[in-house]
């Protein structure tokens, strides 16, 4: 009988200690530590020893003598995915994708092998039975004969399959309930996803076949188990949106094969999961006439722009503490931002409750929302309607002056694209061509020029 041994892995990196420590040496965390068995003889008699090529014994090879090729990349059939990873997917490459219960994970992998009825795919699902699948199929509108449903959990069953089918895509769905014989642990533990990840990207490398992993995320919002499944794939790409509104953002974490200042914008239906190819478009007011408290922001995701609503509603408190409250946008931002108008400009907003929103559910980290934040806020104070055809791109310093924001040539661009006849940006912004045709270009220095430009 084999030997027994237990030890202690770390949640948060995958460090293994033979005892209990309160913080782990190896990332710092305090009680990340949980004890796991593991099988003593499991590393010599492991399923890493496997091989799947015929001969698998590579020569270390100069530098200059590795040929080198473009690598045909493979279409998913689904626009933004194909951007978001670089131009498709590459042969052999692993991907991982992570996000909250809900959100679209499994819809959006079963799309993938839908809409590429060409590609070969082995879908294995550890969660979902054939019949749960083969209903998701039906309501998302495609049934192909590539398309291979697995409902296995035993990594061991899972390669063998593969093996014999040859499929050119394998995903997994999900990570945390594949396991290994050669653990005597649970599934989803640290050690249980490490070895399946490591399997799976073995075969992934050797057979050049992609793979696409699906992830829960734990709490705090990041990949559940170690960090060791984010280090080995190639691409991570996280899942983001309220499960309360339709539209969803795909963002790019890792990227080994391009860059990782992308995002996706879908928009979940009846049908599945549709691509949001100008999300300008859903993100802009939607009301007929002007409103009070509204004002647009000009912001930049990435490397791609475009424009939200920002909603503000400022009122007497009712009680003695004025409420200070904030959707889709840090409050901590928002309160700097009321302390500069009430410090710098005079506002008396001490006694006033604050609300904001920003439209669709989005969460907002761009510094060139701050001139919309202030905006908003001042209109829904004064009960002064912004013009719809006014946009806002420029970050509030604390000494109360409008700083220049990073790429505003394109944040301009995509407002005179979608029509808008006024656009209020840094006076210190260096322009190429100050000039459009349709756009007015503002530049103000601080807020009381603002609130002249603006306001009067």
């Amino acid at each position: 009988m084999a030997k027994v041994k237990k030890a202690w892995f770390c949640t948060s990196c995958g460090n293994e200690t033979s005892k209990w420590l309160g913080q782990c040496p190896s990332c710092g965390k305090w009680n990340t530590l949980v004890e796991e068995i593991v099988s003593k003889d499991s590393k010599a008699t492991g399923a890493r020893s496997v091989s799947f090529l015929p001969t698998s014994n590579p020569k270390p090879q100069p530098l200059s003598e590795i040929t080198f090729s473009n690598e045909q990349r493979i279409s998913l059939g689904n626009a933004e995915l194909d951007r978001i990873l670089g131009g498709g997917l590459v042969p052999g490459s692993m991907i991982l994708i992570g996000g909250e219960p809900g959100i679209g994970k499994s819809t959006l992998s079963l799309q993938i092998p839908l809409h590429t009825p060409t590609l070969k795919t082995l879908y294995v699902s550890g969660e979902e039975s054939p019949r749960q699948l083969k209903l998701r199929g039906q309501r998302l509108g495609g049934e192909h004969e590539n398309c291979f449903i697995l409902s296995e959990t035993l990594l061991e069953n899972i390669l063998n399959r593969a093996k014999e089918s040859q499929p050119h895509l394998i995903i997994v769905d999900s990570i945390q309930t594949i396991y290994s014989q050669t653990l005597e642990s649970s599934p989803g533990s640290v050690s249980q996803v490490r070895e399946s990840a490591a399997m799976l990207l073995k075969y992934a490398k050797e057979t050049n076949t992609p793979v696409i992993l699906i992830g829960h995320i734990t709490k705090d919002g990041s990949i559940a188990g170690p960090k060791i499944l984010e280090h080995i794939v190639d691409v991570v790409l996280q899942f983001e949106g309220d499960t309360r509104h339709s539209y969803r953002i795909l963002r790019s974490i890792k990227n080994r094969f391009g860059s990782t200042a992308e995002l996706a914008i879908f928009e979940m239906i009846n049908t599945g999961l549709r691509e949001v190819s100008n999300p300008s478009e859903m993100l802009i007011p939607m009301h007929s006439e002007n409103l009070s408290g509204i004002a647009v922001a000009a912001m930049l995701d990435g490397t791609r722009p475009f424009l939200i609503e920002t909603q503000a509603l400022v009122s007497t408190a009712a009680y003695g503490t004025p409420q200070r409250s904030a959707t889709g946008f840090d409050v901590r931002r928002t309160n700097m931002l009321l302390a500069v108008l009430e410090k710098r400009a005079g506002f008396k907003l001490a006694s006033k409750d604050v609300f904001l929103n920003m439209a669709g559910g989005l969460k907002v980290t761009d510094p060139a929302c701050d001139l919309a934040v202030v905006c908003a806020i001042l209109s829904s104070n004064f009960d002064v309607a912004i013009s719809q055809k006014y946009c806002f791109a420029a970050e509030v310093g604390l000494s109360g002056e409008i700083r220049p924001v990073a790429q505003i040539e394109r944040r301009i661009a995509e407002a005179q694209k979608l029509g808008f006849q006024k656009i209020f940006i840094s006076s210190y912004s260096s322009l190429s061509s100050p000039k459009t045709q349709t756009l007015q270009i503002i530049q103000v220095q601080d807020i009381p020029q603002l609130v002249r430009s603006l306001f009067n």
